[in-house]
């Protein structure tokens, strides 16, 4: 399945600049120690709102992309590394300067506050208590609804973990995914990002956090970008050094029984499309 090529890159990768273990620095050494020829690192945007996780500051964001063509320049003749941007929905914060862009929906504004999607399965359940009814559908459809909307937001090159809200289902089971009205609301915002020209993370973060055992999205996405013909790329969502290409092994045969002959991957001459 060209597993060997598609484990040559990864361009979901997070530092110590926000909520990463280790330093940039560390992960490009990792990534040389494990072969990989290409790496883009894509850390947290900066929010004004206190609540919103990421950089801290404008000036963070800076001091991270200095730190990044530093890195370009050290190691250049070693591998071919990228200065990305996880751009939050919410963010707001000009994305032109950086090589690419991951667009992700961390937020969701209900009630006029600021719900974190990913914090916890509790702080989940609370928001789905206090502003929706006691009802998960109608946070689901809020999610996806925002979801669609992304590229729009953040002007992003890749859809970043398309499903995130379901990160703490198969401990918690917040979501019946089942139910034909969050199937419904998944697909429109899934059918609307693919009318344009995007690419959809398949992101293996979760898996290496010991949240769940199976990549975003879930395969009725997967299915459905098959259907469209969409592109996708492996992601490892990387927190630490040690997990720049985890669980691409497992992701690369749910991705191939999705029906998905192809994934996109970042060479040093550019995007190739490596058939599975």
């Amino acid at each position: 399945m060209n597993l060997q090529l598609l484990t040559k890159s990864n361009l979901h990768t997070h530092t110590s600049f926000a909520d990463g273990k280790h330093t940039a620095e560390e992960i490009v050494l990792s990534a040389i120690d494990a072969g990989i020829e290409v790496l883009g690192f894509s850390e947290h945007s900066f929010h004004p709102n206190s609540a919103v996780f990421g950089m801290k500051s404008l000036e963070v964001e800076e001091e991270y992309r200095k730190e990044i063509e530093r890195l370009k320049a050290v190691y250049a003749d070693r591998i071919k590394i990228l200065c990305g941007i996880e751009q939050d929905s919410q963010s707001g914060v000009p994305t032109k300067i950086y090589d690419y862009v991951i667009g992700s929906v961390h937020y969701l504004c209900l009630g006029g506050e600021l719900c974190s999607v990913d914090l916890s399965a509790q702080a989940t359940k609370n928001a789905i208590e206090k502003h929706c009814g006691c009802d998960p559908i109608i946070y689901a459809k809020a999610y996806f609804e925002a979801v669609a909307g992304v590229e729009e937001d953040t002007q992003c090159d890749i859809v970043g973990h398309f499903d995130l809200l379901t990160k703490f289902d198969e401990r918690a089971a917040i979501f019946d995914t089942s139910d034909p009205r969050y199937i419904k609301a998944g697909l429109e915002a899934l059918d609307a990002l693919l009318e344009k020209d995007i690419i959809f993370e398949v992101n293996t973060g979760a898996m290496a956090r010991g949240y769940r055992t199976t990549p975003y999205p879930a395969p009725i996405f997967l299915h459905r970008i098959a259907e469209k013909r969409g592109n996708v790329v492996l992601s490892s969502d990387a927190h630490n050094k040690d997990h720049l290409i985890y669980g691409f092994d497992k992701a690369l045969q749910i991705i191939k029984a999705s029906g998905i002959g192809s994934v996109l991957t970042m060479t040093k001459d550019g995007w190739k499309n490596i058939a599975i």
